[in-house]
């Protein structure tokens, strides 16, 4: 899709480009944002990228960024960009349904630390974005109120949970979006629709205002179409919170400093390594023909590039499928019909206990009871030890090949998905093949280290695009920017420029 497909000038430019526009007065917030708009008002009905567009908000929003630039008090170099939230963090002006029915129409009365800080940074927030139900999915078909479609063919899925976030951006609906990763869940949707997708350090971003689905492990993060465009979001949500308690109370990595360092030189000097589990079997071979030739160019920009072992890394997925349904089932306790959400059976003739279950019945989708049930087994009586327990050891173990790993390299790469986008309804069957599309991404929500995805081509196979995952050590995520920006500037110089100009147009809206 290029410029002139997505709408022509505004909608087709990144961030940092609308922003320079903005700052030497060339256009408006204002004109901006009415411009993505009518992009969403054009292209959505098809992509069902947005649950919830404030179109008035939005204007109201922009109109005071020009404001306060016009008197020299432009609040961010992000001010007056728009942005696309995903409705998983509160928003006292919008509705946060978390892509379920069991807060249909719930306004929250606080806005997330993130949603404030987007706000205090001018940032203008268009609306919220489909979701997998309470962020569990990797295909946003979870969702209470229908699938997101992928702007590269709207018969695929365009990742999940954030599948919304990622298809605004790949649909030029919005040059920027936040995602939540708790297991891939902001890499994943980056890597099937050629965007940039970053979860940041655990503890780096707060979680306060963040619905929660597993508390450990959930972070929010940067979504966007260049490395340097996520790093300036990067800037703008992180650092540390008091209301969150695993906030990190270390200064920001210096992230936008080292994408621009990263896009005008090389990478000599900087070791990468390869993670062997990673390859083989079970991927798609056109995603590791891309992979390959991505780590190729790598070494063609000074990078020492070397074979590391993640050996317990092959044990991730099933850990990860204990660890976060326990919590899952902890957390969604508090929807209990009592407090705040729906409420269903309440006729003045049921004991408050037939009404939660029967609330819980209708209000929660198939994927969220499965992984409700799925942790409540594994915290029961008895089997504490034998599931949750062990799990938490093999986490112990998957962050200590990372720490073993970084003490021989600067970054890990990997795919960040064994396959392609795949159909809708493909696998809504077989939910061990969906799960399998987070197999890469597991890993660094366990140790809580940075990881990016960066579109590394389009598979040869069937012309979708293909994701490059770089991990970094924790509070190391200034690596993460400078790596992906380099290889950012090489590949659009061995491919013909960005890959997301090559998103198809649309034709059929």
């Amino acid at each position: 899709m290029t410029s002139t497909a997505s709408g022509g000038g505004l909608t087709g430019l990144t961030a940092s480009e609308l922003a320079a526009k903005l700052r030497a007065g060339e256009v408006s917030s204002v004109e901006v944002t009415q411009a993505h708009l009518d992009r969403i008002a054009a292209v959505d009905q098809d992509v069902h990228a947005f649950l919830h567009v404030d179109a008035e908000g939005a204007l109201a929003a922009a109109r005071k960024a020009d404001d306060d630039r016009a008197s020299g008090q432009a609040a961010s170099p992000l001010a007056g960009v728009p942005l696309a939230l995903k409705d998983v963090l509160t928003t006292t002006d919008m509705p946060t349904t978390c892509g379920s029915k069991m807060l249909e129409g719930w306004t929250p009365p606080y806005d997330a630390t993130v949603t404030r800080r987007l706000r205090e940074a001018g940032v203008v927030i268009l609306g919220k974005t489909n979701m997998d139900e309470f962020a569990m999915g990797s295909s946003t078909e979870n969702s209470a109120y229908g699938p997101t479609r992928n702007p590269w063919d709207l018969d695929r899925i365009p990742g999940g949970s954030g599948g919304g976030s990622s298809a605004a951006l790949a649909a030029f609906e919005a040059p920027l979006a936040i995602g939540t990763d708790t297991g891939g869940s902001i890499r994943q949707p980056g890597a099937v629709t050629g965007t940039v997708g970053v979860k940041p350090t655990y503890g780096g971003v707060s979680r306060y205002g963040l619905v929660a689905f597993s508390s450990s492990l959930d972070q929010p993060g940067p979504c966007a179409r260049t490395v340097l465009d996520a790093a300036l979001l990067h800037e703008v949500i992180a650092g540390h919170d008091p209301m969150d308690s695993t906030s990190i109370d270390q200064p920001v990595p210096p992230v936008v400093a080292a994408a621009r360092e990263g896009a005008a030189g090389g990478l000599a000097g900087v070791r990468v390594g390869v993670v062997r589990e990673f390859s083989g079997d079970g991927y798609q071979p056109g995603v590791q023909r891309a992979f390959d030739a991505a780590v190729r160019q790598l070494a063609e920009l000074g990078a020492e590039v070397v074979e590391v072992s993640c050996p317990h890394f092959d044990y991730a997925l099933p850990a990860y499928y204990l660890i976060a349904p326990s919590e899952c089932s902890s957390n969604l306790a508090r929807f209990d019909a009592m407090r705040y959400g729906l409420r269903v059976g309440d006729d003045g003739t049921r004991s408050a206990e037939e009404v939660m279950s029967l609330t819980r019945e209708a209000g929660f989708g198939p994927e969220v009871k499965r992984r409700i049930m799925i942790g409540t087994y594994a915290l029961s009586s008895g089997y504490y030890d034998a599931y949750y327990g062990q799990a938490q050891k093999v986490r112990t173990l998957i962050t200590r090949d990372f720490t073993a790993a970084f003490e021989q390299v600067d970054v890990l790469v990997s795919p960040t998905t064994p396959t392609t986008a795949f159909r809708i309804g493909e696998r809504v069957d077989d939910p061990m093949a969906m799960y399998l599309a987070d197999l890469c991404t597991i890993p660094a929500n366990l140790a809580g280290n940075g990881a990016m995805s960066i579109p590394c081509g389009l598979s040869d196979e069937d012309g979708l695009p293909v994701g490059l995952q770089i991990m970094a050590p924790a509070m190391a995520d200034d690596r993460l920017y400078r790596v992906g920006a380099a290889y950012e500037v090489a590949r659009d110089a061995a491919q013909g420029g960005a890959l997301i100009n090559r998103v198809p147009t649309l034709e059929a809206v």
